[in-house]
């Protein structure tokens, strides 16, 4: 048994996860959160006999440890995180910790990218599901992996991981790697510099092996420069759109799958190039998990769309509502307004992370009547567009589709696809959507 003392600091689904899971293998657990534990978790930790505080943290406890597992969401800026650090404690996430007990045999399909980490994790797990593989997700996604180690295990772990996570990841390994793609994006918490940002979803490579699989888009011009990726010994499979690679769609709309046909792209599951990338990573992830050419056609066939991304929120009037709220970047955004082919709409604004709007500038020319700008501080949004479009600021979302409601006619799409976190308004991006989304419920 294990008795270091282990401090896990905030109380969520990764770190109520990490403390049973390091409570059961025998070590002296304390949890700490700044704010409220939710009362789901508190009752969890209470069965298991774990000690706990919510509302501030008791920092000479916290100083005793002999390691922290930090919650992904906690910035290394905050005060308790520079005592740690000045007291030269190790910290890991909660993915660091549960993989030390993976029962042998279990391997892990790990995804990252500023987009499309979401849509690619649910499809590779719903394509091995469809492949009789005993799978599940975790990560940013799903349940927390710590506690599935503890309580159910599984033969695979289809595992969505975000830059804060690999921060503090070091022995962990993936045995299929996915990076999505690499724009700018939480750059607040990287000092607004792109190279660290970069830096730390590489780290996804670390510690891979000759027989591990690394995954790519053939066209990110980030990735392809990164010494990372040249240093790798993992296998290299990448995805395109327009031309040759492991899994591509060439010019006669045929999904083509380490170099034979798969299906058309037509019969995917989910619309627009951003989707078809994402599809065509699931499938040579779950080709690399051993799933039959069959099982992954018809699991990119059957798959549902996910909430918040491209989500058909209904229509009013003759005027199609897309919930969006997923987009908490301009990259995310730019797909979302590739994927539109009417007039459209489009609500902006939140908590700014230190967005450059002019990636999404030809297409808001090309393709939004009219832009919606909500938030408590949405002057950087006004400023940039009103020379090339109509601009309304709001500051509510209601206010917002109040707007877009006037503005709007039959024939258009309003387009929530926001560019910016939630957190000035609402408690999550999905807090958005469903506030969105029963919004416009009761429009109609």
């Amino acid at each position: 048994m294990d008795k270091r003392k282990i401090v896990v600091l905030g109380a969520g689904e990764s770190g109520t996860g990490a403390a049973i899971l390091a409570h059961d293998k025998g070590m002296d657990v304390f949890l700490s959160d700044y704010g409220t534990v939710a009362p789901r978790y508190a009752a969890m930790l209470d069965a298991e006999g774990i000690g706990w505080e919510q509302g501030g943290h008791s920092m000479d406890r916290i100083l005793a440890a002999d390691e922290i597992v930090k919650s992904p969401g906690i910035a290394d800026s905050t005060p308790v995180m520079k005592a740690v650090r000045e007291r030269g404690i190790p910290v890991v996430s909660e993915i660091e910790l549960a993989a030390r007990y993976f029962p042998e045999g279990t391997r892990t399909v790990c995804i990252t990218g500023s987009n499309g980490k979401t849509t690619t994790t649910m499809l590779t797990h719903h394509i091995l599901r469809r492949a009789g593989i005993d799978a599940s997700e975790a990560g940013n996604i799903g349940r927390s992996l710590a506690l599935q180690v503890a309580r159910e295990p599984h033969d695979v772990y289809v595992i969505e991981l975000s830059s804060f996570q690999l921060d503090n990841m070091y022995d962990f390994r993936a045995d299929t790697a996915i990076i999505t793609n690499i724009t700018p994006d939480h750059l607040d918490r990287y000092d607004y510099k792109m190279e660290n940002y970069v830096a730390a979803k590489m780290r996804i490579l670390q510690n891979m092996r000759p027989c591990d699989t690394f995954i790519s888009w053939a066209d990110d011009p980030v990735v392809a420069l990164r010494s990372e990726l040249q240093a790798t010994q993992a296998r290299r499979l990448e995805f395109a759109i327009g031309k040759a690679a492991d899994a591509f769609i060439g010019a006669d709309g045929k999904l083509m799958l380490c170099g034979s046909e798969l299906m058309a792209a037509a019969e995917l599951s989910l619309p627009g190039d951003h989707n078809r990338l994402n599809s065509m990573a699931a499938a040579l992830a779950a080709s690399s998990m051993g799933a039959s050419r069959e099982a992954i056609a018809e699991g990119l066939r059957t798959f549902a769309p996910v909430e918040h991304r491209l989500e058909p929120a209904g229509t009013v009037d003759g005027v199609r509502w897309i919930n969006d709220s997923k987009a908490t970047n301009v990259n995310s955004c730019f797909y979302a307004l590739g994927a539109m082919t009417t007039p459209t709409v489009l609500i902006l604004g939140g908590k700014d992370k230190g967005n450059d709007y002019s990636e999404i500038l030809p297409l808001v020319r090309e393709k939004v009547k009219a832009i919606v700008a909500m938030g408590l501080h949405n002057e950087k949004i006004v400023e940039f567009f009103s020379p090339y479009v109509a601009v309304e600021s709001t500051h509510t979302l209601a206010d917002a589709v109040t707007a877009c409601r006037r503005v709007a006619a039959a024939g258009d799409t309003v387009l929530l696809s926001p560019c910016c976190a939630s957190f000035d308004l609402f408690k999550s991006y999905e807090d958005r959507g469903r506030q969105f989304k029963a919004m416009v419920k009761n429009l109609s």
